[in-house]
């Protein structure tokens, strides 16, 4: 294996592997196991990888690719290229600000920001950016009226599209919470004195006071507020009993686009669609939940056959590369997510970071379409396929 280049600094990272690295240095080690970390074996976390670096590619030659287009739609309007920032929750502890910082990158790149829950910024902070296509990402807590009050305020925001994750109800096995924390949210004495080789994280995030869950905090019992004691309350109020039927209620209420999150079987997917969803996003969770799961890209294929050409299908899980978009496309996804990739720029360079991230993945797809003789992101889901084969087995 090459060593990747030592880029210092976020600007000159060749790749989001090399963003990776960055992060890796400036985060405190319990930091960066959190951004990292999935569940038991983490199996489900190498196939998202694998599933990706398993299908080879076949290009086609002497097809004039002097213009090549990145752009495509999604619910009518456009994007600058088929990606969307995943939800993902505690961005304020990787950089200062950090939802607000990935949703301008998002909003300079023409890409939507889908804002988690366990958001460390407002709804109203989010939305109040302008020209921001901004998604929120619905956990489901034991009081509905709690769910009710957010999905409220993200409707009074102008939300674009509200994100239903229905895989995250019953909390996955992650064994790097028991090595790092002595209960939960509380890290070891260990970990906390590992933060002092990070002088630039403590002066930037942890010196200022660690951020709140913003999302929830007006919801939060007096003695819950702080970023410890919100984390460990928001985990113990996840509703096992979720079911279709908060589905179908959460679509009685909410009137704008409904996009369900944490599907992997195709007849799920149907019966998301037949229920009024607008959307799905394919998607384990980042291999944080079950263990053993299958990766998107094993299910996208049979999952847009049966819900038809007109739902909106999207992916999440391993992204890595302009590549790995190209294959998600072309195998019948209309976009994918990515949560890690642009969480490694945040962590590498704040706002700049994550806009770099997104960048390279724009140009990196932008060359795999020149190279496999596409012109356009259309034409790799209208009779052009460029996956011929498995790589491996």
């Amino acid at each position: 294996m090459r060593r990747t280049f030592p880029a210092r600094r976020a600007p000159e990272a060749q790749s989001i592997s090399e963003l990776r690295h960055l992060a890796r240095r400036r985060l405190p080690g319990f930091v960066f196991e959190y951004v990292e970390g999935g569940a038991e074996d983490e199996v489900t976390l190498r196939r998202n990888r694998e599933a990706f670096e398993g299908l080879a590619l076949v290009p086609r030659a002497l097809r004039d690719v002097a213009q090549v287009d990145g752009r495509t739609r999604l619910f009518e309007e456009e994007l600058s290229l088929p990606l969307v920032v995943a939800p993902t929750g505690g961005n304020g502890l990787l950089h200062s600000n950090g939802d607000l910082a990935i949703a301008k990158a998002a909003r300079s790149l023409g890409i939507p920001f889908s804002q988690s829950t366990a958001s460390n910024a407002r709804i109203e902070d989010i939305a109040g950016l302008d020209g921001l296509r901004h998604w929120f990402q619905l956990y489901v807590f034991r009081d509905r009226s709690i769910v009710d009050g957010i999905i409220d305020r993200a409707a009074a925001a102008g939300v674009e599209a509200l994100i239903l994750t229905v895989d995250a109800n019953v909390f996955g096995n992650r064994e790097w919470d028991r090595r790092n924390y002595a209960k939960p949210s509380v890290p070891r004495l260990s970990r906390k004195l590992e933060t002092l080789r990070h002088p630039r994280w403590m002066r930037d995030v942890l010196m200022p006071g660690l951020p709140s869950l913003e999302v929830i905090q007006d919801f939060l019992p007096e003695d819950k507020r702080s970023l410890n004691a919100a984390t460990s309350w928001s985990r113990d109020q996840m509703d096992p009993s979720l079911s279709w039927r908060d589905l179908d209620r959460i679509r009685g209420r909410w009137k704008g686009r409904l996009i369900v999150k944490g599907l992997l079987s195709p007849e799920d997917a149907v019966r998301a669609r037949d229920a009024g969803a607008d959307g799905i996003v394919l998607s384990n969770h980042g291999g944080r939940q079950l263990d053993g799961a299958v990766s998107p890209m094993q299910t996208i294929g049979k999952t847009r056959d049966m819900v038809g050409p007109d739902m909106v299908v999207l992916l999440d899980g391993g992204v890595r590369r302009g590549s790995d978009i190209a294959k998600a496309v072309a195998m019948g996804a209309d976009a994918v997510l990515a949560g890690r990739a642009i969480l490694y720029g945040l962590a590498a360079g704040g706002e700049a970071g994550a806009a770099h991230a997104i960048a390279i993945l724009k140009e990196e797809l932008l060359r795999v379409l020149a190279l496999l003789g596409c012109r356009s992101v259309a034409e790799l889901n209208s009779g052009f396929s460029p996956i011929a084969a498995r790589a491996v087995t």
